[in-house]
């Protein structure tokens, strides 16, 4: 549906030249949404894979430790849409001090996107408010160390920024003028703030992503944030317990789709368009999660058995190292003994015990210092994971 009230262009001095930035009309949409009969069965269909996901996360016997990988992928792959050329392997490596060769520019970004995700659930959790004060205290997490922490991390911007092109005047767009941002975001906080409007958690995740994307009020780490903010709001909402609903990867399968939508929201107000596919993304991504999650389930247990059946007296040193290896898939034997409580020379039995059944594999061909890492965990997390 096109919509008169999409927004207003504002004539703006930027980089020397004379801009048009555009100014989103407030959220919810005017005239309303009202779902078609297509776009009311894509949001049930969403709804259904949303609550599957958000069930499987009472049933897995490990839901920490599926967390603590499946949160650093998203980040990784979120950082990836920014250019961050970086691996969950470099990052898990990174987490325990032993990458060399690592490029630390681009791991310490996604370390802080993993950061600033478990900053904003821990605040909700104390029962702050999902606000502007939390989005800037994320975006001061999430750019505070490396490449970003010269844009005022956890400030909103003073200047005009733009996204695509080499200057205001040949931007693919350009966002509110700075003195517009205070007032957008503001709008958008009522947005989120309001429970009365019977809009479903989901629609209301799908147009908040885009307004704050289209306010873009921050220097730069927009894109992470906006991002961010969908997990923090369904989280917030109660459409999930844990953080396990990221859609970095499906917007980066279908970049292009994804910003013309963006555009078109923008030039038309179509948010239907968006919407569905927002809507579709949400279900294509929580099935994986969940597919992933079982899979992950069955690879623990069938190794487990495994160990058990082989190890016969070593069996309890070794399922011992392989609990660690699943807590941490990459793990140096120094660490697998301190989590663990054996000693290093137990530790190492154990491991090459794990590695001579395929399960754990050395990684540095050192006879000191050297690392183990979990592939078909890694492999199963991974999959699907290279866009072109």
């Amino acid at each position: 549906m096109e919509r008169t009230a999409r927004g207003r262009y504002e004539i703006t001095s930027a980089g020397g030249e004379q801009v048009r930035a555009f100014i989103p009309a407030p959220l919810p949409p005017k005239p309303p949404l009202v779902p078609d009969g297509s776009l009311q069965q894509a949001l049930e269909s969403a709804g259904l894979a949303l609550g599957r996901l958000d069930s499987i996360a009472t049933l897995l016997p490990d839901k920490a430790l599926f967390l603590y990988t499946y949160v650093r992928k998203e980040a990784v792959l979120s950082s990836e849409i920014e250019g961050t050329q970086s691996s969950l392997s470099d990052l898990l490596l990174f987490e325990i001090d032993e990458a060399p060769g690592v490029p630390s520019d681009d791991v310490v970004e996604v370390s802080n996107h993993v950061a600033a995700l478990e900053h904003g659930l821990d605040r909700l959790r104390e029962g702050f408010p999902l606000s502007n004060r939390l989005i800037r205290e994320v975006h001061n997490v999430l750019m505070r160390r490396g490449r970003g922490s010269t844009q005022t991390p956890g400030e909103f911007r003073r200047s005009q920024n733009w996204i695509g092109g080499t200057r205001p005047g040949n931007a693919a767009f350009v966002p509110p003028p700075h003195t517009a941002v205070p007032d957008c975001m503001s709008a958008l906080e009522r947005f989120l703030h309001n429970e009365t409007d019977g809009l479903p958690i989901l629609l209301r995740a799908g147009l908040a992503h885009v307004q704050f994307e289209t306010i873009h009020p921050f220097l730069d780490g927009n894109g992470r944030v906006g991002r961010l903010l969908i997990t923090l709001l369904l989280c917030h909402y109660g459409a999930l317990r844990e953080p396990l609903l990221y859609l970095s990867l499906y917007f980066k399968r279908h970049r292009t789709v994804y910003y013309d939508l963006l555009n078109q929201v923008r030039r038309t107000g179509n948010w239907e368009a968006w919407l569905a596919f927002f809507l579709e993304g949400v279900k294509v991504i929580a099935e994986s999660a969940v597919l992933a999650a079982e899979r992950l389930s069955r690879m623990f247990q069938n190794d487990r058995e495994q160990i058990e059946k082989n190890a016969r007296r070593r069996a309890g040193s070794a399922l011992r190292v392989h609990e660690a290896l699943k807590a941490r898939p990459i793990l140096s034997l120094t660490e697998g003994s301190r989590s663990t409580g054996l000693s290093f020379q137990a530790t190492a039995s154990a491991m090459k015990l794990l590695a001579s059944h395929g399960i754990a594999r050395e990684i540095t061909g050192k006879r000191r210092g050297r690392l183990f890492v979990y592939d078909q965990y890694l492999a199963i997390l991974d999959e699907g994971s290279e866009v072109e």
